[in-house]
């Protein structure tokens, strides 16, 4: 798992088969305001780099925050992604915060977004991590025919709402 754009390394071992590459991305607007990592552009180039060299790639899309224009941003990253590869498995994840997280940082301005607690910490409320989902669900089947989704750390009630089954759960941490 990485947010790195340094791939370099990785293209020069032989063979590609024994490692999966998993990039975290987010919409733009989310990675510019709160992400230290090189801009989300870099890192779907090196993706691209590594699935083009024949690795196993991966997405994870964690955490999606409900900033405004929330819809066109996400639905931009997924369209950025298949313009330049097709990632074996993506993995969905919402905005959490433990209590000494939020307590142990500076800049607090995403903790306006957490309105449920959790056994993660405080998360976005139910019904906007739904919506969040389910567009983004939506749009991967009917743009792209791609069903390899999974949830991370979400609950049962969720996966039951997008009628998935938490039991096979496919997230990037499986094999």
């Amino acid at each position: 798992m990485t947010k790195s754009s340094n791939v370099e390394n990785l293209l020069e071992i032989e063979p590609h088969n024994q490692a999966i590459i998993s990039f975290s991305l987010n919409a733009i607007p989310v990675a510019k305001r709160w992400e230290k990592a090189p801009p989300i552009l870099k890192r779907i180039e090196a993706a691209k780099k590594v699935y083009q060299a024949g690795y196993e790639v991966r997405v994870r899309i964690d955490p999606m925050v409900p900033v405004d224009d929330w819809k066109s941003s996400y639905l931009r990253l997924v369209d950025l992604i298949f313009e330049n590869l097709a990632p074996e498995r993506i993995t969905l994840g919402s905005l959490r915060g433990l209590q000494s997280t939020i307590n142990g940082c500076s800049d607090r301005s995403w903790v306006k977004y957490l309105r449920e607690s959790s056994n993660w910490g405080k998360k976005i409320d139910f019904q906007t991590r739904l919506a969040m989902y389910s567009t983004v669900f939506d749009y991967l089947r009917s743009e792209y025919n791609y069903q390899r989704v999974g949830l991370c750390k979400e609950t049962i009630k969720m996966w039951n709402s997008l009628k998935m089954n938490y039991k096979q759960i496919r997230c990037n941490c499986t094999f």
